[in-house]
């Protein structure tokens, strides 16, 4: 039978592995994060249709919030093919003097992250993946911004 002290440290113990935090990720893994969401915004802009193929998940999920009479959560959806076929066609070819753009890595747990990417048209919060050790877009719930006149 345990001691009352000996099973306080135990339960102590494990209370604190269970509480532990992950070491906060390295430069080479933030890089390889930002890279990507850079390839998914700039092969837009550019009509680079490898750079946002290379960026995308094949079963990625792009959705956004729609005013749909329809529907009560109205989601509008695209897919990665639906994407790449937008940027094959120029959809958003922007001149590179207008590329204000910024990505924020919000948040990495292992081989998941959450990026937020900002242009002077969209917010696009990014979901990723780590898959044998290159990061991908698997989910994007995006919205158009205001733009001011």
């Amino acid at each position: 039978m345990l001691s009352t002290a000996l099973r306080v440290l135990v339960v102590g113990m494990l209370c604190l592995a269970g509480s532990a935090v992950a070491a906060p990720p390295g430069a080479a893994t933030l890089q390889a994060i930002e890279a990507t969401a850079y390839d998914y915004m700039d092969g837009q802009l550019e009509g680079d249709v490898a750079r946002v193929t290379r960026a995308l998940h094949p079963d990625l999920a792009k959705r956004n919030i729609v005013a749909n009479p329809n529907e009560t959560l109205g989601l509008g959806r695209m897919s990665a093919d639906e994407l790449i076929r937008f940027t094959r066609q120029g959809a958003l070819k922007t001149p590179r003097a207008q590329w204000q753009r910024t990505v924020t890595v919000l948040q990495v747990d292992e081989d998941i992250a959450t990026v937020r990417l900002e242009s002077p048209w969209f917010i696009d919060h990014l979901q990723m993946g780590r898959f044998d050790g290159r990061w991908v877009i698997v989910n994007a719930l995006w919205h158009r911004k205001v733009r001011g006149g």
